[in-house]
């Protein structure tokens, strides 16, 4: 993409924390618990996979997690040893709101969705200041009313969502805002603050909440924490925290709208009595319910447990406003009396202003700036602290019961190898509580604008030893560690460094050069094990698209055979290049990466010529009829059928592409002789790659698997708006499907993929993604930087028409320009001063308090831009981040984030003179690039 413009981020005071050696210890608190712990591959200890009915919902209360913890806009530190949240009840509701609600997978009519209205509002890198808002109605929240009414409806139908409940009309609920600042990096304040939204009284019972995260139920000799009721110098109610290996902490609640508030106790243990009808000692998890809910005075002590609730009731008048703090601290601190709560948010707030003021000085418009600010917020939200011990897990804990045998044969028991301690970007903390391998890449991109430290650690750790499989294949996600995403770990990290570089001022090739050799492994693993016929076509399974196809690519084909994939391929072409960019970048200080660089230059060549090559040769993708790529069918007889769906997966060969330039690598030692030897000796390979040749510069050699003509050919598609091309982006199947549904017939079993802009009406991966219509962002992002890519070799005078059958003309450059605004106004307020994404919230929408609030959905109608899908999957949708970032060069002359690969800083070049054809390198121009090198 164009150079984005660098703010001076660390001349803040966030950005030198986070440039600071103290950086760590800032970071060791943050908003690390989950959204949903239940329901999860971590917590299953079921023979045959069941997660969702294994450990539902109603047992989340009442009965201890294994690996993690979840919560209302939860905190703790850096492994959860301690962990802090947020339960309400409102003297309606059946339970405690303790955890955030949702269907499951079989109770949702597309598959699992949470149920609740929460907003990640602002944040700051070291967690210094943290904000979200969540919204709880007055009456009893609707738990049944949602499951009944998901359930009768089928697939054709909408979600039912808590806003069609009724529950909020009138605006009769509470906005409870959540707020947490750093006094210090371990002293930490969280601070409540609830507004009754309507023109009636309300009452509200508030409990911040700490706990110690149970380790002691699974193994022999593990000492178990404790919180202790006790008193300051000043005769103040307070808690001390003990736990093995940490210091003690201090924990004080206050507030002056609740004058009486009390600490309650349990333990966080499970409540064998409830769930199991075996005799326990209490009080267990779910105390603080029992008490509350149904008066039950020995659900909890008064002076010690290892769950611990600040019990603050509060009683609102109409529109009133109460505020309730919660502060801990290492016991060995000094305090501070008076301490001053709000003038401490009020200092990390104005910190956080000034840090996002730099980023955002070269955005004019506010409304830019506010969805920018929240789509940060939203990834640094979704922090997690991530604990999966695939070995511990099948084999299970020396003090509980043996798993059943048959879980040594199941889910992820190859991967042994597997376990995983650490803060992770989640895609969503509610829908998807685990990572997943090309999800982490975007967000580390994205994660690189505010924090590059934290986002090359992310792509690092997908890499070590204890994550990466030993056969050199990436994790891919919990429910299924062995399937395959597409490979853009490399991509991701050349996009990191660069960001990085631009950021920081100095290239990080101590990063490059250590993730480069693991993602060798990795590519290695694709090559051995994702080419059937061993003639670089790629297949890989479902890579990321979920029911884009007709099948189920990751399963069995109902007709045998396999499939070669047109995006497998593509993306390995692109991994092949962007390995290649990475070695000639390390080369500039070692010279024997150009060897490797070379080898990756050929090995892309292998793949365009086998992916490109036209109808009659027996490995082409391309179908010269359609002038489109397609899947192709293999069937065991030796027979290939193309399967001729309209969609992303024909596109993606836009994606891999590069430009390779003489002035940028033409001194580094033997790559002149390498590649011109290659070209020689190969000249049917020869023919793929374009090349310009620009006086006083040297040559240009355009790498992609699609010439001109082809290349404006999926153009032509993707930018047609009764295709591909949206108001708000370009969607994933063509609109052509709506009216002639792709339909494949196979031993009378009929097998349809029709455009469907929104929801799923098939259950193929569940049911709750759907590659068949909608905007996806990612994907979206990656073609708009590959234009910009193009542009560069083409230049100015390179036109295309844009949109398809307008009669306008524009350059690849403005084009991904267009792209980019369509996909930012997803956010952004329209002339009716609504915002596309929200369509499904009218409510919220028409209420000026609400109106700025606003959701990063997993994908969005391929229509009108509503939000589908998780509501909060900030994780690859926070790549707006980036889209609606200035991109120019930083004034002091900054490496350019994207496209240039220039080892030093350099000026911004003009734009690139006409090219009149794309001229191959023929045998016969072989001698004269090699007479053009720079001596």
């Amino acid at each position: 993409m164009p150079p984005l413009r660098a703010a001076n981020l660390f001349a803040t005071v966030e950005g030198s924390r986070l440039h600071s050696v103290d950086c760590a210890h800032w970071q060791r608190w943050g908003p690390y618990l989950s959204e949903r712990q239940w329901g999860t591959v971590r917590e299953d200890y079921s023979a045959d996979g069941t997660a969702w009915d294994y450990f539902p919902h109603d047992h989340a209360r009442s009965r201890a997690y294994r690996w993690g913890e979840d919560g209302i806009a939860g905190f703790g530190d850096d492994t959860l040893s301690w962990c802090v949240s947020l339960a309400l009840w409102n003297r309606k509701d059946p339970i405690l709101k303790e955890r955030l609600f949702g269907v499951t997978n079989a109770q949702g009519n597309h598959g699992e969705d949470v149920k609740e209205l929460y907003f990640y509002l602002d944040g700051t890198p070291t967690h210094s200041y943290m904000r979200m808002l969540y919204k709880y109605p007055h009456a009893a929240y609707p738990y049944q009313d949602l499951i009944e009414e998901n359930a009768r409806r089928g697939g054709d139908m909408p979600e039912y969502e808590v806003l069609d409940t009724g529950v909020f009309d009138d605006l009769c609920y509470f906005d409870v805002q959540v707020e947490y600042a750093k006094h210090a990096p371990d002293d930490i304040v969280m601070r409540v603050t609830i507004e009754n939204r309507a023109d009636e009284p309300a009452s509200l019972d508030v409990l911040p909440q700490i706990w110690a995260r149970n380790s002691w139920s699974w193994k022999p000799n593990t000492d178990k924490p404790s919180l202790a009721a006790g008193t300051d110098h000043e005769g103040r109610a307070q808690l001390i925290g003990h736990q093995h290996g940490h210091e003690p902490i201090v924990v004080t609640a206050w507030s002056k709208d609740a004058p009486h508030i009390a600490w309650l106790f349990c333990e966080n243990d499970t409540n064998v009595k409830r769930l199991f009808n075996m005799e326990g000692e209490g009080p267990f998890k779910d105390g603080f319910n029992d008490y509350l809910v149904h008066g039950d005075q020995h659900a909890v002590r008064r002076d010690r447990g290892t769950k611990a609730g600040a019990h603050a009731p509060i009683e609102l008048g109409p529109h009133g406003r109460a505020v309730v703090y919660m502060r801990w601290r290492p016991e060995a601190t000094p305090d501070e009396v008076p301490f001053d709560a709000d003038a401490l948010f009020a200092k990390r707030i104005a910190e956080a202003d000034e840090f996002y003021g730099a980023l955002q000085r070269d955005m004019n418009d506010p409304d830019a700036r506010l969805v920018q600010r929240q789509a940060l917020a939203g990834m640094l939200w979704s922090k997690q602290y991530y604990r999966y011990d695939v070995h511990r897990w099948i084999e299970g804990d020396p003090l509980q019961p043996q798993p059943a045998a048959a879980r040594k044969r199941g889910r992820n028991a190859d991967w042994m190898h597997l376990c995983n301690a650490d803060i992770v970007s989640m895609p969503d903390k509610w829908e998807y509580p685990w990572y997943a391998s090309w999800d982490l890449a975007f967000h580390a991109a994205a994660f690189a604008l505010i924090d590059p430290a934290f986002a090359k650690r992310q792509l690092l750790l997908l890499v070590k030893d204890r994550y990466q499989h030993p056969n050199g294949q990436l994790p891919a996600y919990e429910w299924a560690l062995g399937d395959a995403n597409p490979p853009v770990h490399a991509w991701a990290a050349w996009r990191v460094y660069e960001i990085d570089r631009a950021l920081t001022g100095k290239p990080d090739r101590d990063f490059l050069e250590l993730i480069f050799h693991k993602l060798l492994l990795n590519f290695s693993w694709w090559v051995n094990r994702k080419d059937a016929d061993g003639h670089n076509i790629f297949q890989g399974g479902f890579l990321g698209l979920d029911n884009v196809g007709i099948f189920d690519r990751s399963s069995p084909l109902p007709t045998g055979g396999h499939i070669d994939q047109a995006d497998g391929t593509a993306w390995m072409a692109a991994y092949a290049l962007d390995l290649m960019r990475i070695a000639l970048e390390l080369a500039y200080a070692n010279h024997v990466f150009v060897d490797i660089g070379v080898k990756f230059f050929e090995h892309f060549l292998y793949i365009a010529q086998a992916v490109s090559c036209d109808d009659g040769c027996d490995t082409g993708l391309w179908d010269s009829e359609d002038e489109f790529f397609y899947d192709k069918l293999r069937l065991p007889d030796g027979t290939s059928v193309p399967m001729r769906v309209r969609s992303i997966v024909g596109l993606i060969p836009l994606f891999a592409v590069h430009v390779l330039e003489e002035r940028l690598h033409g001194e580094l030692p033997g790559l002149r002789e390498r590649l011109v030897w290659f070209l020689k000796h190969r000249p049917d390979l020869a023919k793929l790659v374009s090349r310009w040749n620009e006086p006083g510069k040297g040559n240009a050699l355009l790498l992609s698997v699609l010439r001109g003509h082809r290349m404006k050919a999926l153009l032509r598609r993707a930018l047609d708006e009764s295709e591909f091309l949206s108001d708000h982006g370009v969607r994933a199947l063509s609109r052509y499907h709506r009216d002639h549904p792709f339909v494949f017939d196979h031993n009378g079993n009929s097998f349809t993929v029709k455009y469907l802009p929104a929801e799923s009406d098939t259950r193929v991966f569940g049911g709750n993604s759907n590659w068949r219509g909608p905007v996806w962002m990612p994907v979206n992002y990656l073609l708009i930087e590959s234009l910009y890519e193009f542009h560069r070799y083409y230049g100015d005078e390179f036109r295309v028409e844009y949109p398809t059958g307008s009669g306008k003309t524009l350059s690849l450059s403005e084009i991904a320009d267009e792209l980019a605004r369509r996909a930012t106004t997803l956010f952004l307020k329209n002339r009716d001063g609504e915002r596309p994404v929200m369509g499904a919230y009218p409510l919220l929408q028409a209420d000026p308090r609400s109106s700025d609030l606003i959701l990063f959905h997993e994908y969005f109608h391929g229509d009108n831009g509503r939000g589908v899908g998780a509501s909060h999957q900030t994780g690859w949708t926070g790549l707006v981040a980036l889209l609606l970032q200035p991109r120019e060069m930083a004034a002091s002359g900054s490496v350019p984030l994207a496209g240039e690969p220039g080892r030093a800083p350099i000026p911004a070049a003009p734009s690139a003179p006409a090219r009149p054809t794309e001229p191959a390198v023929e045998p016969e121009t072989v001698s004269a690039l090699a007479s053009s090198a720079v001596k």
